[in-house]
């Protein structure tokens, strides 16, 4: 970092957490030289103090924020009452509250501003404060490059922990550490960066991150978080390495190693900062300009209300990318007449990211590519945020999945993978395109990041728009549709079968020999079949029961199946398949292609598979009768037709009954239920009627709270500087020569200095006694007669008096009177004549 690009620290606290900002600021050591910017929650009806509190316990420049004013270093910029703060190319802005006179996220809104202004520069601190103002904050500085810490319990603790708890819990924050400690952990990360030779650091961390230290860094990864990241592009694993290292102190990779072998919740760190990316609404705007045109409007021809349209968002990260899709689809879905229905499946392996992108709540400054229009038709603002729209939110659901690990979703129309192939090695690559291929219907659409292609994979997608990375799923046939990634322990089928064939015998061949030769001439037909139900082996003598259809070439083996027999086979396919287990049918009748008709058994068993690859099952054709002509069968059957009739018709009759029974207890049943169904609605219209409430209750109680804790503050400000006044007072009463008296009308002592004390013998426990009642060397009795006239005309009164010690005194009485006139009073000063000469 250049000296010259100092960094900007965000602090976001409420308004009465006026301690934690004080250990902050007595922390900050002298040679930190940064800027720093208070965000506190304020009611916009009270004229904030903070300025002023916070100059007592720092000796940095102290001053309220002001529009346009450019950032300094050795600053404190502390945000205005009535306004929100923001920060762009390095200068502040303020924008006024509107009419709901209220930001309940103001922290959120300057940190968001800060990253987006300043990356890696920004440093988000979150103090005490109420609500979960702050979480969004540090994910966007973190997701910047930036640094972020959260005030953790000391011996007093935070005043009020929901805002630190809040940030910790989204898994963003670098550091948790007591408000006195912050500064020094900032200096000594900053003073790091500039001090270090990033060419040399990168050499030094290259010589020891070698292939041996990354395969127990991938192996520490799998076995606690269960995700291998052998796949990741090894520059941009390093890069998240080394970032990991340099946060926490570590002394090089092989320290770094020793903490990831004990310390869990650095393998939990690590793995989050592999996750982070940069993810805006409408991130390139003209590739989502392209495909609104282009793929959108193909998505729904010659569709209607009962079908659906299907989206996959893999690695959706917070959000806003599916939320940008939505937008597409639902603004194309207006304008037709009979709109079919969407479902758009949002998947990542990061639950934290799940959980923001199902909340579905952002700064205003996310959607700063979005337009004012469309921010209004599927938004719903709150000050300076926002809220998906309730209708955008249900077309997507959010749920974990890992695209290399865990099977995909089937018969797509589009799929949205933006920026994971960047982050992916070759052989990652290699194996995710023929998962996305596989997953979308023939014909579906893919949308990639503007920095991929699918260059390496042109047999499996058509190009449509390569500038904006549109392709086009080919139909092609990919016979290892879904390849897992195996680890090293994991032999694959080529490695089993080379180690076979390298052991073979003589006498095991010619046994492999004699057996190949009894299975083709005496076992029944039989084939191999995926859980798609593709054949990817036949056996001889299969085409008895199974034919060419006519149209699109297919290896589904259900469509291929004879006359009579298609149907159980699909029925035993999906059971087998579903159940993983055997399924027989028997009786088939079939017909050959030379019309006679032969009666098989179907059986469908599962395959054991090795390892992780794709389940396959076998499909035998068991001929359990010599084939029958068509006449022959017939005569077979005729004698049997007539008894199976009476009984069928029997059944029928018997079938009806029941029928007509269940028809009329179903009916009697949907009544219930629909009147159940309406109570159910009425009682949910309530209590969300009540939960509204209750949500506006607490954020009112919590706003007099924040008012009353502002209050308090600057009640306690005023105590202080009134018992500094009161000191100062006293030390101007010891100090000063002239004898003076504060007096009542009716002579009572209230104020005395000093030299008054020893012309009259004064002691401190006189005060509230009249003067009369103490010796004086010259007469007051004329004072009780002037006193009236000093304070009815509010003018002084002079008197020259003799002593009885000899000398000559001046008496001068002066009117005093307290703000409101509530205690009037007079001073009468003392001053010996002879003295002063």
């Amino acid at each position: 970092m250049d000296q010259d690009h100092f960094p900007i620290i965000g602090l976001g606290a409420s308004a009465g957490g006026i301690e934690a900002m004080r250990g902050f600021f007595r922390g900050v050591p002298e040679t930190l030289t940064a800027a720093f910017v208070v965000v506190t929650h304020l009611s916009p009806q009270h004229e904030s103090l903070l300025p002023d509190v916070l100059a007592r316990f720092t000796p940095l420049t102290v001053v309220a924020a002001t529009a346009g004013v450019a950032v300094q270093p050795g600053h404190v910029y502390v945000m205005p009452s009535g306004h929100t703060l923001g920060i762009a190319d390095g200068r502040l802005t303020l924008r006024p509250l509107g009419p709901e006179g209220r930001e309940t996220k103001p922290i959120d809104l300057f940190l968001t501003a800060l990253a987006i202004d300043q990356g890696e520069r920004a440093v988000g601190v979150i103090l005490s404060g109420g609500d979960g103002d702050g979480a969004i904050g540090v994910k966007a500085i973190k997701e910047y490059g930036g640094l972020t810490l959260a005030q953790v319990a000391d011996g007093y603790g935070p005043e009020a922990a929901d805002m630190p708890i809040s940030a910790m819990r989204t898994g963003f924050v670098d550091f948790g550490e007591t408000a006195e400690r912050m500064g020094d952990r900032i200096a000594a990360h900053i003073l790091k960066d500039r001090s270090a030779s990033p060419a040399s650091e990168e050499g030094q961390a290259n010589d020891e991150i070698d292939a041996e230290f990354l395969k127990e860094t991938f192996g520490i990864l799998r076995r606690q978080v269960g995700h291998d990241f052998s796949g990741y592009k090894p520059s941009t694993f390093i890069r998240r390495l080394q970032r990991r290292i340099s946060i926490i102190g570590a002394s090089g990779p092989s320290g770094y190693l020793k903490l990831l072998r004990v310390d869990s919740a650095e393998v939990g760190a690590l793995f989050r900062d592999l996750l982070i990316g940069v993810t805006n609404f409408f991130r390139d705007t003209a590739a989502f300009d392209a495909l609104a045109t282009q793929v959108v409007p193909k998505l729904f021809d010659n569709r209607s209300s009962s079908d659906v349209v299907r989206i996959w968002v893999p690695a959706c990260s917070t959000g806003e990318e599916v939320y940008s899709l939505a937008i597409l689809v639902r603004e194309h879905m207006a304008t037709l007449a009979d709109p079919p229905r969407v479902q758009i499946f949002a998947t990542d392996i990061d639950e934290r990211s799940l959980t923001v992108a199902r909340a579905g709540r952002y700064p205003r400054a996310y959607l700063d590519a979005v337009s004012p229009e469309r921010i209004a038709r599927n938004f719903v603002t709150e000050g300076n945020s926002v809220m998906v729209g309730k209708d955008l939110r249900d077309l997507c659901t959010f749920a974990p999945h890992s695209v290399l690990r865990d099977p995909p979703f089937s018969r797509l129309d589009l799929v949205s993978c933006r920026n994971l192939l960047i982050y992916l090695g070759v052989e990652a690559q290699q194996q995710l395109m023929p998962v996305l291929h596989y997953a979308l219907r023939p014909r579906g659409y893919l949308f990639i990041g503007m920095a991929e292609n699918v260059t390496r994979f042109e047999d499996l997608f058509d190009t449509i728009d390569k500038r904006h990375r549109i392709f086009q799923a080919r139909d092609a046939i990919v016979l290892a549709r879904l390849p897992a990634m195996s680890g090293p322990e994991t032999p694959s089928f080529t490695s089993v079968a080379q180690h076979r064939r390298r052991n073979a015998t003589t006498h095991m061949a010619l046994r492999h020999a004699v057996e190949a030769q009894v299975l083709a001439e005496f076992t029944p037909p039989h084939a191999v079949v995926t859980r798609t139900g593709e054949a990817v082996h036949y056996s001889s003598r299969i085409g008895d029961h199974l034919e060419v259809v006519a149209g699109q070439p297919t290896r589904e083996l259900a469509a291929m199946a004879r006359k009579g027999l298609r149907l159980e086979l699909r029925t035993a396919l999906r059971e087998a398949i579903e159940g993983n287990t055997r399924v027989v049918r028997g009786g088939i009748g079939v017909e050959l292609p030379d019309g006679r008709l032969q009666t098989v058994s179907l059986v469908v068993k599962p395959l054991p598979s090795p390892g992780e690859t794709e389940p396959l099952f076998l499909v035998v054709f068991n001929e359990v009768a010599a084939p029958v002509t068509r006449e022959r069968q017939q005569s077979l059957e005729t004698d049997e037709r007539d008894s199976v009739i009476q009984g069928l018709e029997r059944e029928l009759a018997s079938m009806r009954e029941r029928l007509q029974a269940v028809i009329e207890e179903y009916e009697t049943s949907l009544e219930e239920l629909k009147s159940s169904n309406e109570e159910l609605y009425s009682v949910n219209e309530e209590m969300q009627a009540a939960n509204e409430e209750l949500e506006a209750s607490k954020e009112e109680t919590q706003s007099l709270n924040e008012e009353l804790q502002t209050v308090n503050s600057e009640l306690a400000a005023k105590i202080e500087a009134i018992d500094q006044m009161t000191d100062d007072q006293s030390l101007l009463f010891e100090g000063t020569n002239t004898a003076s008296v504060l007096l009542t009308p009716d002579l009572r002592i209230r104020l005395f200095t000093n030299a008054a004390a020893q012309i009259f013998g004064l002691q401190p426990s006189d005060v509230g006694r009249s003067l009369r009642n103490f010796s004086a060397p010259i007469p007051l009795s004329w004072l009780q007669e002037e006193i009236p006239a000093v304070l009815m005309e509010k003018r002084p009164f002079e008197r020259t008096v003799d002593g009885a010690d000899g000398a000559r005194y001046r008496v001068r009485l002066i009117a005093s009177t307290r703000k409101g006139d509530r205690l009037p009073g007079i001073v009468a000063n003392f001053t010996n004549l002879l003295e002063e000469k």
